[in-house]
């Protein structure tokens, strides 16, 4: 039987790696093993959906979705990169300097990285080209900004792994900060440093262009663009990280929030509103049915022995914390060349949770770590998803070749991170409660 779980995993993953929808892979196979094989199997498996859908924490990601689509619907990012940009535009590596920042916030205000790296694509690439950027650190800068949504908060990736390990999405919230921080630091870092050595691949605004922007009401524009988002960043963020409200109740806030920003700006309309409501329920759905999925095969797999076997496995071969550790880094960073991060979350995140708890190692710690890891794999050639989201709204001559390479250096820079808070997992708890 348990030999029997481990072949039902390997059969799922190569019905995914084959193409097959996800959802209908895992449940569908897992129903057919399960009937067969598990006793009270069709007793237990409503019990367990049921379980999923009373889910308190999970109503935060369609929240948090609907506000992240509701804030891109408002104007919000094209706002904020033109006025940041001029705030930067005196620096050489400016614009790029602007695009991580603008990058960052709207990772706090929204959580996907599609939406970001599409609509950070479409607004400042071609900018960017038009005042002679380098076209590799351009389309890198661009690409690297727009996955810090996997690990600044509010993250759906943490909202989804606090739910599969057990934990308190406010605690990972609270350790995602430093790292987040960290990470924006080493990209602004990393682009001023490249443009003190290629100037003339990083220019800085013409001083004209500068003061035209500024001579037309600039206190508005900074406030419209920076503050009232910040306000909003403050109110769902600040009343998690206080313990004043839960992250589904922030969620909520974020999302009315996020409806009476789009009104301020002047750009609600029954329209958006349709749009937004569409887009929210297609993502929820599919994140949903993929976690009813993968909640079947967990319980199937659980069923069969597989994940006792799994743990025994792993402590007679005498593998010390540190290098299973490593090793289910190695696979999921693997694994996220091939498959979606929500599928790696709900399939090889709940099979070895239980062996880090036999180790007793700190879940919050590797919540952030694996979180780490899915946002490198992101960024990493030839099958990053957020190099296919630019690409596709890339303009023409821009080529796959020199999104690969203006990638390389942000990619390391995240492996970099991820080492970092390996060896010093005390990076995480300086916002701890």
């Amino acid at each position: 039987m348990e030999v029997l779980a481990i072949i039902l995993f390997i059969i799922i993953l190569l019905a995914l790696l084959s193409g097959y929808p996800v959802a209908f892979t895992l449940a569908g196979i897992s129903i057919i093993v399960g009937v067969f094989t598990v006793p009270d199997f069709l007793d237990f498996l409503p019990l367990r959906i049921m379980g999923v859908m009373r889910n308190y924490v999970l109503l935060a990601v369609p929240l948090f979705i609907f506000m992240g689509l509701m804030l891109e619907k408002s104007g919000l990012a094209q706002n904020m990169l033109n006025t940041m940009a001029i705030l930067c535009g005196r620096l050489k590596g400016g614009l790029a300097v602007s695009v991580v920042i603008v990058g960052a916030l709207l990772a706090a205000s929204t959580g996907i990285v599609g939406a970001t790296v599409i609509t950070m694509g479409l607004i400042s690439l071609p900018t960017m080209l038009r005042r002679n950027y380098n076209t590799s650190l351009a389309t890198g800068t661009i690409a690297a900004s727009g996955t810090l949504g996997q690990i600044i908060p509010p993250s759906i990736v943490l909202i989804l792994l606090g739910s599969v390990l057990n934990v308190s999405v406010g605690d990972l919230f609270a350790a995602a900060i430093v790292p987040g921080i960290l990470l924006v630091t080493m990209y602004i870092g990393y682009i001023l440093i490249y443009s003190k050595i290629n100037p003339d691949s990083a220019p800085a605004i013409p001083e004209e262009e500068i003061q035209a922007f500024k001579e037309d009401n600039f206190g508005m524009k900074v406030i419209n663009a920076f503050v009232l988002p910040m306000l909003l960043i403050v109110a769902v963020l600040g009343s998690i990280l206080g313990g004043i409200a839960s992250p589904t109740e922030a969620a909520a806030i974020g999302a009315l929030g996020a409806i009476l920003l789009t009104v301020f700006q002047g750009k609600m309309n029954r329209i958006v509103l349709n749009d937004v409501m569409k887009s929210t329920t297609h993502l929820s759905s599919m994140v949903f049915l993929i976690l009813l999925g993968a909640t079947t095969f967990s319980l199937v797999f659980r069923g069969l022995g597989g994940e006792s076997l799994l743990v025994e496995s792993i402590q007679n071969t005498n593998l010390s914390p540190m290098v299973f550790l490593i090793f289910v880094m190695i696979i999921i960073f693997i694994a996220g060349f091939f498959i979606d991060f929500i599928e790696i979350i709900f399939i090889i995140v709940p099979v070895v949770a239980p062996i880090f708890i036999g180790f007793k190692m700190d879940l919050v710690w590797i919540g952030i770590l694996i979180a780490l890891n899915l946002q490198t794999s992101f960024l990493s050639p030839p099958f990053g998803f957020a190099l296919f989201y630019l690409k596709g709204v890339a303009p023409k001559e821009v080529t796959t070749n020199q999104i690969y390479k203006g990638v390389i250096p942000f990619l390391l820079m995240q492996l970099v991170l991820l080492l970092a808070v390996i060896i010093f997992p005390e990076i995480l708890t300086i916002f701890s409660t």
